[in-house]
């Protein structure tokens, strides 16, 4: 029944993509209407979700509680890194694929497939555990991840002539996190108007990221979803390296864990990459039909992996 449910949890994201195809190839979205998305999710649709997001599933004694948990997820989280930055020079991984490419290792989609499926596996009281791992993906993403991306443009004249973006160490969702950990810390009160106004504009970042892919994956054709050498490495680091570092991890230094918080990282640590890459490779002028294909081909694939993963977590 865990199995299915999982399963169950995977097939509106893929239907969600299906729609943004098809809607394209009637023609329903103008040239330009990819690109506003990206900025409307990017901008303004993300920095409201993630304040939610904190302030829903967070306070500051479950904060403190679960912090030594922080050790394990970090720890893989870097090492992962690591690995990605040692594939990418050894295979000498194009320029506008790198960013893609090492977030692919590192960071996961969490909140929008990780959460509801750690809620149909393990249930409400693995909540606190998945918020270890939650902040580590949100901090790991939006303060180094999405900085990759952003300056590895494939257009090296533009990248060299402008020199670096100071303000890409700040994009706009990390700066949503920061300042939810500030409301969060010093117990600010949000109004209710205000709250309900973030979550209906957070609402709209999965389903417009979704339907951002199926107009990219339209526009390139479904032919270019392929397994080529980019796309393997891209999944074997986010299906095999991250898992099996956090195994190695939680098996070393981990054995006084609870069972449901050792259950919930390995879970996390093998969710498919972020939907909002080929937003995040767009508006870093990057490759974003690959980070749609890694993004397509992770999700698609994560309905053979969970099942997998479940039985071997028993």
């Amino acid at each position: 029944m865990s199995i299915l449910t999982s399963i169950e949890n995977i097939l509106p994201i893929i239907f969600i993509i299906a729609l943004g195809f098809y809607l394209n190839e009637k023609g329903w979205f103008g040239p330009d209407f990819g690109g506003n998305v990206s900025k409307l999710v990017m901008n303004i649709a993300l920095p409201a979700s993630i304040f939610v997001s904190v302030l829903k599933y967070l306070t500051l004694d479950k904060l403190i509680a679960v912090a030594p948990g922080l050790v394990y997820t970090f720890g893989s989280v870097i090492l992962a890194y690591i690995a990605a930055f040692i594939v990418v020079k050894l295979f000498k991984v194009r320029p506008e694929r790198r960013g893609t490419m090492i977030n692919m290792f590192a960071n996961a989609n969490t909140i929008f497939i990780g959460l509801p499926l750690n809620i149909a596996l393990f249930g409400d009281a693995s909540i606190s555990y998945f918020l270890v791992y939650y902040i580590t993906n949100t901090v790991s993403t939006w303060a180094f991840g999405a900085l990759l991306i952003a300056q590895d443009s494939k257009d090296a004249t533009r990248k060299s002539s402008t020199g670096f973006n100071w303000r890409k160490l700040l994009p706009a969702p990390l700066v949503g996190f920061l300042i939810s950990l500030i409301f969060l810390l010093l117990n600010i009160p949000v109004p209710a108007f205000a709250t309900n106004t973030l979550i209906y504009v957070g609402n709209i970042v999965t389903p417009m990221s979704l339907i951002y892919i199926g107009i990219v994956l339209s526009k390139a054709g479904l032919s270019n979803i392929n397994f080529d050498r980019d796309t393997i490495l891209a999944l074997l680091g986010r299906y095999i390296l991250s898992p099996v570092v956090m195994f190695l991890l939680l098996t070393l230094w981990g054995s006084h864990l609870p069972a449901i918080e050792y259950k919930t990282f390995m879970v996390q640590a093998a969710v498919p990459g972020l939907a909002v890459l080929p937003i995040l490779a767009n508006e870093g002028n990057g490759d974003v039909e690959y980070a749609t294909n890694v993004v397509t081909t992770s999700t698609l694939l994560f309905v053979i992996v969970i099942p997998i993963l479940v039985t071997l977590l028993g």
